[in-house]
């Protein structure tokens, strides 16, 4: 099908270029209705408690040790390639600053939503696909149970709930991953790290940061529940194959456009 698609192109570029237009026009549409009606039936009754409980237990606190781990290593990096780069001008002590603002503007809420689509949203669309091959959500619409409300409502509540807890973890665990390099073995004051941190961080910095990981939780949540659910529609393979694509699928959009919605967000908030 991609090889049609390519040699369409190159025999009738414009064609085959407003085909694909619609057609992501078409999809996109798809998706954002597949959202809104999962948003919607998250405040339906009775209200699923229970399961929002265990999806943030499964989005959230299982992703805590892979956030933390990735956090004090960036965190370290960052420590040590700022130093090297602020100690030519002198301006050393500004390291925390320089650490604090890169992680809660920008790298913490795109690493930790990477992430957790690589560890959870991967497992989600894997989980709803087998779902749908086995006929197990044919079996809840024969049971009159909207699977959309059984399944994907709970995910969409869990992920906003996680999304900016584990982003806050990801600031906090990166912002000492830099103090480790900055200070313990580079000497950098540990006084002035910390005051400038405190110093440089203001309100709207965190509030974006914030914004950020709520719409990469709509994002990712999304696509990984809309790629499972929608497997069997998959023209490239059925059964396993169409689950491992769907996965696949699933976690590249996911990352490529939390790196788009990233700078769109970015150019709005500065």
């Amino acid at each position: 099908m991609q090889l049609m698609t390519i040699l369409a192109m190159v025999k009738a570029p414009v064609p085959a270029l407003g085909r694909i237009t619609i057609s992501l026009i078409q999809e996109t549409g798809r998706i954002s209705i597949f959202f809104f009606r999962g948003f919607s039936l998250i405040f339906s009754l009775p209200l699923q408690i229970s399961k929002i409980i265990e999806q943030v237990y499964f989005i959230g606190m299982k992703s805590v040790f892979v956030i933390c781990l990735t956090g004090a290593f960036t965190g370290m990096v960052l420590g040590l390639q700022g130093y090297y780069s602020l100690v030519k001008f002198g301006s050393e002590g500004l390291l925390g600053a320089a650490v604090a603002l890169s992680l809660i503007r920008e790298m913490g809420p795109v690493l930790a939503a990477i992430m957790i689509t690589a560890r959870a949203g991967s497992a989600i669309a894997a989980e709803i696909g087998i779902m749908r091959i086995s006929e197990q959500i044919d079996a809840l619409e024969t049971m009159d149970i909207n699977p959309i409300r059984f399944l994907v409502s709970p995910k969409i509540a869990a992920s906003l709930i996680s999304f900016p807890l584990l982003t806050a973890l990801f600031d906090v665990v990166g912002i000492f991953g830099g103090y480790l390099t900055g200070s313990l073995l580079l000497g950098v004051n540990p006084g002035i790290y910390f005051s400038r941190v405190e110093s440089s961080v203001l309100t709207q910095d965190i509030t974006g940061g914030f914004i950020k990981s709520i719409a990469f939780a709509i994002l990712v949540v999304t696509i990984c529940c809309y790629q499972g659910y929608y497997t069997h529609t998959r023209t490239e393979g059925f059964g396993a194959k169409g689950v491992s694509l769907s996965t696949t699928s699933a976690v590249v959009i996911s990352c490529v456009l939390i790196l788009i919605v990233d700078y769109v967000l970015t150019s709005f908030l500065l």
